[in-house]
């Protein structure tokens, strides 16, 4: 089941879900609205491989919003910094920014209880569209879970996105080879 906006606040104030920082302003019936952080990350290198670690450039949006074009894969952030501790979160785009040819996550939009941390975007375009930092670009959603977890993601010691950020974070998937 999905949490309502009632339950979402209850989870709130017992500590089960946290999200820093929360305006109730955003909180809708059955979700909560996100917001792009300052910072972006492309890869450096053309062709990505799996094996290795593809390594990024951060950088900052200006004021003036930045432009986005298609065939780029850009790499952002939620200003949020959210704790799930008993519910799976997911993280889905508004409709307003699908609405502009902005998707938000190519395959991950589900989080796992025990994350902790800021949300990083897989962000492309359909078609140029600039964007601005602080914008609305998603909504985490939050689903009530069955059984009891054995071990919660911020407790595995495999972990490979536990580090706490305020940047966005580059794939991960070379240490699955080591």
């Amino acid at each position: 089941m999905i949490l309502s906006d009632k339950r979402i606040l209850e989870e709130v104030n017992h500590g089960t879900i946290v999200i820093k920082p929360f305006h109730r302003k955003y909180l809708g019936s059955n979700s909560y609205d996100v917001h792009l952080a300052e910072w972006l990350a492309m890869y450096k290198d053309e062709i990505l491989d799996c094996r290795k670690h593809n390594k990024v450039q951060h950088f900052k949006i200006p004021g003036e919003g930045m432009l986005l074009v298609p065939s780029r894969l850009y790499l952002g952030v939620t200003q949020e910094y959210t704790e799930t501790h008993a519910h799976v979160p997911f993280l889905e785009g508004k409709s307003s920014i699908g609405r502009l040819g902005i998707d938000i996550h190519a395959t991950a939009g589900k989080g796992d209880v025990g994350f902790c941390n800021t949300w990083t975007l897989e962000i492309s375009v359909r078609h140029p569209v600039r964007i601005y930092s602080g914008m609305p670009i998603g909504q985490l959603i939050y689903f009530e879970i069955s059984g009891d977890v054995d071990v919660a993601y911020n407790k595995k010691s495999g972990a490979k996105y536990s580090k706490k950020t305020v940047k966005p974070v580059e794939s991960m998937m070379w240490k699955n080879f080591k």
